[in-house]
């Protein structure tokens, strides 16, 4: 690290009564790059994932001699991104994701717009290229923090070595406060090679960014009244109850109340699924208890979720009977999609605490009555429990392959998930106790988010075990990750589900589309040619790689899996083409409509 000293001049001012001249003081003068090192460290960032380039190279010359720091050198940019969402999700740190300009930027979008979605506390950090060079369509130039405005909290653009320590503060700041989220810093070359002083801690002035936390106390009188005098009310939890570290406030509020709980994608593992008061998963692909409790409720409690349309399904259609109280740290949340009867800006955590006090108080005089509620929920639960049936071409069930990695693994787990039908059976029948344990793409949708994710959290949570449920799609996209977990010893564990198909749109061309399969086989187990042959992919990265075709392997490969732990595991399931995620509800139609299963309901009519 390249330091010197530098005298700060003393000041003198005019009058008899001016001050005594202040003696020199020596201030450490860094790098621009040094001077990014060091701010990290002081930030307390433990973990960096990333990948070098022209643009970002002096601070990868300073990043070699840190002690402090681990960098994980991944395969792809976008690796980095998902790695630091997966650290970020798993832990409730920060994650940090670095790459260089141009391509190497551009290839932390996805995660960046995912990690926007989804509210993860992340920071990328990118090269850029000399400033006297911006403008000009210099190699490997992209307007990165252009780029990136609509899918950040903010987007920096650094040119001068003075303004990191603020700038990293800052960023630091924005995305781990409020409503968390992805905050990008562009830093020029010549802003990295340049000296300054390194002043510490800097003065961070951000106007306009006030993060609200404290709830107006009238509008939680208001809800807990409304609560107490509700006689169908649910509470609907989203992933801000996780981002927020809400889950045992939550649990407290849920017993004082007898309310019931339904946790959406983002939220499993926000409240046990143990508890007879969990109703499951609402949404397209949730539990109908779940579903028909939010669409027959007379009251919803909203705590950190945003009422989107793969939960509400016909917006127009969702809960036409219910009042809504919407808890949400983001105020542009709030009465988005849903209007709120009684909106409440703050954080989740303290208004659970609050509105769990004020519920007491209410209740002393007005004792609430849920039991018609409750038979008619625990009816649904009778009726519709999860399952699935057995496919009829010999293959394994898919559904028992995840249920049996959760049942074998338990919950202190961590499970990472890709997107499609995996995804949906994963977040279905594993089952989760506490927060954290179930990281998946939720608003994005981004398929090749397990792999890296799965290697993040393990990073992070280097005790738990950690498994990735992936599709045979998704992990074509982003296994190169393996060589990165192998040689930096992160020994996660892969569940290909492989249908030998994109699943999820497979199940929607079947639907939908009369059966016709446009383009959505892949080749990869079903058939004597198979490409690739994820045993040997697995193997050729010296991960231990094992293939089941039989119900009577299965628990054998998951139990060698979890006491492998010296390099990574990939297992390749062959499952059958034909299972599909239910029940459903489709885009377009109420939640009303919620099928079953296929042959059990009649057809939808989809606008």
């Amino acid at each position: 690290m390249t330091t010197e000293t530098a005298t700060v001049p003393t000041t003198k001012a005019a009058g008899p009564s001016a001050p005594k001249p202040t003696p020199p003081a020596k201030l450490e003068v860094l790098t621009g790059s040094g001077a990014i090192l060091r701010t990290l460290e002081l930030l307390g960032i433990k973990d960096v994932f990333g990948l070098p380039g022209g643009a970002i190279m002096p601070f990868y010359d300073e990043l070699m001699s840190s002690e402090k720091i681990r960098h994980i050198l991944v395969r792809h940019e976008q690796g980095a991104g998902h790695a630091a969402e997966g650290y970020a999700s798993s832990s409730g740190k920060i994650g940090v994701a670095i790459s260089t300009s141009g391509p190497g930027a551009t290839n932390l979008v996805t995660a960046i717009a995912d990690a926007h979605m989804d509210s993860v506390p992340m920071l990328a950090i990118t090269g850029q290229v000399f400033s006297t060079s911006m403008g000009t369509d210099a190699f490997q130039e992209v307007d990165i923090v252009g780029i990136t405005m609509p899918i950040t909290k903010h987007s920096f653009l650094v040119t001068s070595p003075e303004e990191i320590p603020e700038t990293l503060v800052a960023a630091y700041h924005i995305a781990t406060t409020g409503r968390p989220g992805p905050v990008l810093v562009d830093i020029t070359k010549d802003a990295q090679q340049k000296s300054a002083p390194f002043i510490w801690p800097p003065k961070v002035d951000l106007p306009g960014y006030r993060e609200v936390t404290k709830a107006h106390g009238k509008q939680v009188h208001n809800a807990a009244t409304m609560i107490a005098e509700a006689e169908r009310p649910v509470f609907y939890v989203g992933g801000g109850v996780i981002r927020a570290g809400a889950s045992k406030e939550l649990h407290k509020l849920a017993k004082v109340t007898g309310v019931p709980v339904v946790t959406t994608l983002m939220a499993r593992g926000a409240f046990p699924d143990s508890d007879p008061q969990h109703l499951g998963m609402p949404g397209m692909h949730g539990s109908v208890p779940a579903v028909l409790a939010l669409q027959e409720a007379d009251l919803i409690i909203a705590l950190g979720a945003r009422f989107d349309d793969r939960v509400t399904g016909k917006p127009s259609e969702f809960a036409p009977k219910a009042t809504v109280i919407h808890v949400d740290v983001d105020p542009a949340e709030i009465s988005k999609i849903r209007t709120a009867d009684v909106p409440i800006v703050g954080d989740a955590k303290e208004v659970i605490k609050e509105l769990t006090e004020e519920f007491e108080d209410v209740a002393k005089k007005h004792k609430p009555d849920y039991k018609s509620w409750w038979q008619r929920l625990d009816e649904l639960k009778t009726r519709f429990p999860l399952g699935y049936d057995e496919p009829d071409d010999g293959l394994l069930a898919p559904q028992y392959v995840i249920e049996r990695i959760g049942e074998i693994t338990g919950p202190e787990a961590i499970y990472a998930a890709g997107v499609g039908q995996h995804q949906m059976w994963a977040a279905q029948f594993i089952k989760y106790e506490r927060p954290n344990a179930w990281l998946n793409s939720g608003g994005a949708g981004t398929m090749g988010y397990g792999v890296p994710a799965a290697m993040g959290a393990k990073v992070a949570n280097p005790d738990r075990t950690v498994w990735c449920i992936d599709g045979d799609g998704c992990f074509q996209m982003t296994n190169q990750e393996l060589a990165t977990c192998m040689i930096n010893n992160i020994p996660i564990k892969v569940a290909i589900i492989n249908n030998s198909s994109l699943g999820m749109v497979r199940q929607w061309q079947t639907l939908f589309y009369n059966g016709r399969h446009s383009f959505t086989d892949l080749n990869t187990g079903h058939d004597t040619v198979m490409i690739p042959d994820f045993v040997k992919l697995a193997e050729s990265y010296g991960a231990l790689g094992i293939r089941v075709t039989k119900k009577e392997e299965v628990d054998a490969a998951i139990k060698l899996a979890n006491e492998t732990n010296d390099r990574p595991v990939v297992i390749d399931f062959i499952v059958s083409a034909d299972a599909m995620v239910w029940p459903m509800v489709p885009q377009g139609v109420g939640n009303s409509s919620v099928q079953y299963a296929r042959d059990k309901a009649p057809e939808w009519e989809v606008e």
